[in-house]
């Protein structure tokens, strides 16, 4: 290694050292960017080639539960000669550097501005880079998804919804915008709002016995939404409420909401007897304090709009389950 390559190696290390310690404690300007963007960095020829289609194909993979594919992140790509200003202030950072030092993944916090993420990949060729990227995906994948989240919830936090419905219904606290408003207010439903460009956005939570029937999701949870539908969600025309649409098999997991287990399940709905449908996140989520299952649903309509933005702000606000203390 000669001289040049010692100090870049000795620079870069102190750079990564000072950054996985404890960078937040230092000055760092409010980063920027839309929620769910990417920028990465690399070189044309890479970006063009079987590196830059695999990182499209990851990060670009279709967000779960949407009627028509949308990809998860967009992503922005730029070359190494111009990331440098105000482009070292975006969110989530991926850089690709060609080098045979310090060759790996790194995963850096508040690097250029906060809140960020920012993955270096470093590699002596493709095939090494391809590799480390391949290696260290899922991680980076739940790094991003996780530092989206939370700058959704600080943005929501500007203009919080202090209305009481779920606090007297249920004993909960959900962080949404004053935005939302009650569309219904029963003894065991409550329904919030919110309008948005040819459309709505939906939350809706209920209670169902802790004794309830889990065993074969697939048909049970399905049911259950269809019969609080026909009782609690009409359509437009009379004789209309909302089902699960049958034609879009949903996705189920096994999840947790405030360290509470859940069933988490990302689907379509429609409208029995009219022309409305679209995506919803569904939790059931395990309250064996309160002895019941708490059910807290996002659904969103918006015909001919992009619905991935909204179903990751109906999930976001989901996560932010508390009990009242």
């Amino acid at each position: 290694m000669n001289i040049k390559n010692k100090i870049t190696a000795i620079i870069t290390g102190m750079i990564f050292i000072s950054c996985q310690s404890d960078v937040s404690k230092a000055y760092v300007p409010e980063s920027n960017g839309n929620i769910n963007t990417l920028t990465v960095v690399m070189n044309n020829n890479l970006w063009e080639g079987k590196l830059g289609n695999n990182i499209k194909e990851t990060l670009m993979e279709p967000y779960e539960g949407l009627p028509f594919d949308e990809p998860k992140y967009d992503l922005y790509h730029l070359q190494p000669s111009i990331f440098k200003g105000f482009a070292r202030s975006s969110r989530n950072i991926i850089i690709f550097n060609k080098d045979t030092v310090g060759q790996g993944f790194r995963l850096i916090k508040n690097l250029w501005a906060r809140p960020q993420v920012t993955a270096l990949i470093t590699g002596e060729d493709e095939d090494v880079m391809n590799f480390y990227f391949d290696e260290n995906k899922d991680l980076l994948l739940r790094s991003i998804s996780e530092n989206e989240r939370v700058e959704k919830i600080r943005r929501m936090t500007k203009s919080l919804n202090d209305d009481p419905q779920l606090k007297d219904r249920f004993g909960i606290n959900l962080t949404f915008p004053d935005a939302y408003f009650t569309v219904k207010d029963t003894t065991n439903f409550v329904w919030i709002e919110k309008e948005v460009a040819k459309g709505h956005l939906n939350i809706i939570a209920y209670t169902l016995p802790i004794n309830i029937d889990l065993q074969k999701i697939e048909e049970r949870i399905p049911a259950i939404r269809d019969s609080i539908g026909r009782i609690y969600v009409p359509g437009r025309v009379p004789g209309s409420y909302m089902i699960t649409e049958r034609a879009y098999l949903p996705y189920y997991y096994k999840t947790k909401v405030n360290n509470l287990d859940a069933i988490l399940t990302k689907g379509t709905w429609e409208v029995q007897n009219d022309f409305m449908a679209g995506p919803y996140v569904n939790y059931i989520i395990k309250d064996t304090v309160n002895k019941r299952n708490l059910v807290i649903e996002g659904f969103s309509f918006a015909p001919s709009e992009s619905k991935r933005d909204y179903m990751f702000e109906l999930n976001t606000i989901i996560t932010t389950m508390e009990f009242v203390k």
